[in-house]
């Protein structure tokens, strides 16, 4: 009984570990991804406004975090980006600005897509055949269908 009780203890607290560095792992990544999207946006040519007085907090807190917004001012569109947490300051920007981040945007999804692609393909000798037909239980259709 104390053996299976050991064996328990052990299952139990690697568990606790994984979850644990996953989580971790997942926060820091989330952290590194608003980074690499503020370096983005200043390189697009977004201006970094500090959120530096009391009256400048108030109106931050109040933006959507992290999320794009338009506001037309005059005769053209401005784009403001709120980040109370990293930096905490708006990323304001013209309508230039926006379309040189979206090019960068959709540039570095299609890296991605073509990174995975060619990860997918480098090891040839993998066998999807061992495998078996695929479509988990039943086949595509789920089970009950024979």
């Amino acid at each position: 009984m104390g053996y299976r009780t050991t064996l328990r203890h052990l299952y139990t607290g690697g568990a606790l570990l994984l979850a644990a560095s996953v989580s971790l792992t997942a926060c820091e990544s989330v952290h590194d991804q608003i980074v690499d999207k503020e370096n983005s946006l200043a390189a697009a040519g977004f201006v970094a406004r500090p959120a530096n007085t009391p009256e400048r907090q108030v109106m931050l807190q109040k933006l959507p975090p992290n999320r794009f917004l338009q506001k037309s001012f005059g005769d053209h569109m401005l784009y403001v980006y709120s980040d109370p947490k990293v930096c905490n300051c708006l990323y304001v920007g013209n309508q230039a600005a926006y379309g040189r981040y979206m090019s960068y945007v959709q540039a570095q999804n299609l890296a991605d897509q073509q990174q995975m692609t060619a990860d997918m393909y480098q090891d040839a000798s993998w066998n999807w055949g061992m495998w078996g037909w695929g479509g988990g239980w039943g086949g595509p259709w789920g089970g009950g269908w024979w």
